[in-house]
């Protein structure tokens, strides 16, 4: 019978890249983690002795812990977080149980820019279209949800990335844009190690918008018209990232379980 504070690859799979998603907290010891240096999407990594600090961190939200095999670290851990009132639950199999679940993205560590101030912080150019919201969103929901963006003038990304130690991206000559025929969206897909189905399927939307290839998905169109009313509705960039993050979750839902579906009115009419 499983444990009611257990939580198995699976169902953390199906929450992870939406809004319900926990935090993910890996307490995987130092040697344990140097073996395989990878984190499941979205984790931060927290010393298991500290945990005054990751209560603070936490500040009350549901999480999920994982160390190595979600034995005697993760499992206490986890009982301690909840005696103390907050929604923990350890991963079944730890991160040897996240490897060999089918789909499950792992995440390289020595691809996250170094943190600033306690998170990634990025810049691009101001007034964003597609790119400069689809990249913050997939950073945001797989890869660090609480990164900033900063969107300041096209000639002013590099001063404003060396004076604040941010990490620029969506700009000619940055390692974080494109690459051939493939866009931002796409480097950050293959250097994240996050090229799953349903992220491929909205990659190729992603990409067909921002690069005026509306042949490669029928929906890339309707992207690129939702994507310029969203900028021409706000002044402010961040607002209309805020609106672009429930748009993309929904396209992301659209890519995973919902691109087999169809509308008509009336329903069942005939050819």
């Amino acid at each position: 019978m499983p444990a009611p504070n257990e939580i198995t690859c699976e169902q953390l799979l199906r929450l992870i890249g939406t809004p319900q998603a926990p935090v993910i907290v890996d307490i995987s010891t130092d040697p344990d983690f140097a073996e395989d240096p990878f984190l499941i999407p979205g984790a931060f990594r927290h010393p298991h002795s500290d945990i005054a600090g990751l209560k603070a961190r936490l500040d009350g939200r549901a999480c999920v812990v994982t160390c190595q095999k979600g034995l005697k670290l993760s499992q206490g851990l986890a009982a301690w977080l909840r005696n103390d009132g907050i929604a923990a639950q350890y991963l079944q199999g730890g991160m040897y149980g996240w490897r060999e679940t089918a789909g499950a993205p792992r995440l390289p560590a020595s691809a996250l820019p170094a943190p600033v101030g306690g998170a990634t912080l990025w810049v691009t150019r101001h007034r964003p279209k597609i790119d400069r919201i689809a990249c913050p969103w997939l950073i945001r929901r797989f890869v660090d949800p609480a990164a900033r963006v900063l969107y300041v003038a096209p000639a002013e990304v590099p001063g404003v990335a060396e004076r604040f130690g941010a990490t620029p991206f969506d700009v000619e000559g940055a390692f974080w844009s494109h690459r051939g025929e493939s866009c931002t969206f796409d480097t950050m897909l293959d250097e994240f190690g996050l090229r799953t189905e349903a992220l491929d399927r909205l990659a190729t939307v992603v990409r067909g918008a921002d690069t005026n290839r509306h042949d490669l998905a029928p929906e890339a169109a309707g992207l690129l018209a939702i994507s310029v009313g969203l900028s021409r509705q706000f002044r402010d960039d961040h607002d209309q990232l805020a609106a672009g993050m429930v748009l993309y979750d929904a396209l992301y839902r659209w890519a995973r379980d919902g691109q087999g579906e169809g509308h008509d009115w009336p329903a069942g009419r005939a050819a």
